[in-house]
């Protein structure tokens, strides 16, 4: 069994060895057993087999326009920030369960940070929302600069690796709203 850095069991870390684990404890059954992981994985979209990444911000999306009408700036605002706790606090002990310091299937992450994208870039239609969604997924899915900067500077277990889940993705949000910004300035 290979074992990336990124992969590594927490005695594993203290040993500065790999040791074997299941590969990914997450489907239906897990994800039902505890709320935390309900909301850690995306309510169903981590279990994605293909792209759980790209899954969970399509689904952030689908969320958004079906809640968009209903909801003011103030309102969006506190939502994204209850939501942001509230996945700090599932991201940490669904990835303590797991066993993984940044399990794929962990998609909340996606989530926040795309209504946060979606929420900074409105008004626009269909076409603006899709350049919003191509460029987060290359954001967090490439991590290019800061956003690799901030990927394995918070990586780990506890309060500070469930910090360091949503951070990535909170880089990977600024850095599609700046080049939108800087595309919609020019």
């Amino acid at each position: 069994m290979t074992t990336d850095s990124s992969d590594l069991h927490p005695a594993a870390v203290l040993a500065d060895k790999p040791i074997d684990r299941p590969a990914n404890k997450a489907n239906a059954k897990f994800m039902w057993s505890h709320p935390a992981r309900m909301v850690a994985l995306g309510f169903g979209a981590g279990l994605s087999r293909v792209a759980p990444g790209t899954v969970g911000t399509a689904w952030a999306w689908l969320t958004f326009l079906l809640l968009q009408s209903h909801m003011t700036d103030g309102l969006w605002g506190l939502t994204i920030a209850a939501s942001l706790l509230l996945g700090w606090w599932a991201c940490t002990l669904t990835a303590k369960n797991m066993e993984v310091a940044d399990p794929g299937s962990i998609v909340w992450d996606e989530v926040v940070a795309f209504w946060l994208v979606l929420w900074l870039v409105t008004p626009t239609g269909f076409w603006g929302q899709l350049v919003a969604f191509a460029l987060f997924r290359y954001f967090d899915a490439a991590k290019p600069g800061p956003v690799a900067w901030a990927d394995k500077t918070f990586k780990g277990f506890g309060a500070r690796g469930g910090f360091g889940i949503m951070f990535d993705d909170l880089v990977a949000a600024f850095c599609t709203v700046l080049v939108i910004a800087v595309w919609r300035f020019i």
